[in-house]
């Protein structure tokens, strides 16, 4: 149920921690930008108590505590890194710039593989996407605490574990999945968006959910990811989103995919039906898109594959785009 108060815009902030804090004084709302695709952001609004009536489960499962030095690289535009360092703050411990001065640090998986040798004794949070058994192996290793978490801006925590291959719901947290979808109840989700709109939907029970497609086995969930999303490097890209900048004036199909990257999780990757299409969205990509949302690798297959339904089978695609089989690779913007 929407707050009356006025929520209060983190985005623009000189210092989002500290109007996060002074809002939660005075039970004020706030507003969080989430990662909206190709010019589409999403403002989630949700009560600061949301967040912090998970800070003492947090700190029992990672043993944060004020005198811990938190490490939290990534920018605060993060709804992973404002939470952390809005935790850090609360309880009082001290944020340090680099891994070798942390007690405790919150990454990405591909910033957790880039750190792994200044990680001896951390305690590394890790979320943004999903985190290998292999990578969990690697840290551990050498030397870091590691612990995992799935997530949304718009449900906050979800499930926990060590690594993707084995999380359990998040205290406080039901899960359910309907349908192939992931839902959960707690009293850690968002109020609704502010501004723009998302794939957040509300039950009348009380169960939310984003979309994500996952299982759940013996207590355990799997997620599955967004069938129209992709996450590279911790960002959450909508396909469909990309797809509409780049298809005007293309002469055949344009599909784009997640190829699957051992470091990044995906790499985003277009299929063109027609080669000659290549010159004029390239040209497309670079004047419209940025960071994540710029695909990388470029392909062509005359013919795509179906699914039983007759839609363009994107995990089939993306598989080949992985494999870089089956189809002609054109154009490779990145180096593994």
């Amino acid at each position: 149920m929407r707050s009356q108060s006025e929520p209060v815009r983190l985005a623009g902030s000189a210092d989002p921690v500290a109007t996060f804090l002074r809002a939660h004084e005075t039970g004020t709302p706030v507003t969080l930008p989430t990662s909206g695709s190709t010019g589409r952001p999403r403002t989630v609004v949700r009560s600061t108590a949301s967040w912090v009536r998970s800070f003492p489960h947090v700190e029992e499962l990672t043993g944060l505590s004020p005198s811990s030095r938190v490490w939290v690289p990534g920018p605060l535009s993060s709804t992973m890194s404002l939470f952390a360092v809005v935790h850090a703050r609360y309880v009082g411990a001290q944020l340090v710039p680099t891994a070798g001065e942390a007690t405790h640090a919150v990454l990405t998986p591909a910033a957790l593989d880039r750190s792994l040798e200044e990680l001896t004794g951390v305690v590394v949070m890790v979320a943004g996407d999903g985190l290998s058994p292999a990578l969990h192996e690697q840290a551990t290793a050498a030397g870091a605490h590691v612990c995992h978490y799935y997530g949304a801006a718009e449900l906050s925590f979800v499930a926990w574990g060590p690594h993707r291959e084995a999380l359990a719901p998040f205290p406080g947290v039901e899960v359910e999945v309907r349908d192939s979808e992931i839902w959960a109840r707690s009293a850690y989700a968002c109020e609704g968006y502010d501004a723009g709109t998302g794939p957040l939907r509300v039950c009348p029970d009380g169960f939310a959910t984003v979309g994500d497609r996952g299982r759940l086995e013996n207590g355990f969930l799997t997620v599955l990811g967004r069938p129209d999303a992709v996450t590279t490097a911790g960002v959450t890209v909508r396909v469909t989103d990309v797809e509409a900048v780049l298809r005007p004036g293309a002469r055949g199909e344009v599909i784009v995919v997640g190829a699957p990257h051992d470091r990044l999780g995906a790499v985003l990757s277009v299929v063109l039906t027609d080669a000659s299409d290549l010159d004029p969205v390239r040209a497309r990509a670079r004047e419209v898109l940025a960071g994540a949302e710029r695909p990388r690798s470029w392909f062509h297959r005359p013919h795509l594959p179906l699914t039983e339904a007759g839609k363009v089978d994107r995990v089939r695609l993306a598989a080949l785009a992985g494999a870089a089989g089956g189809m002609r690779r054109l154009v490779t913007e990145w180096s593994s």
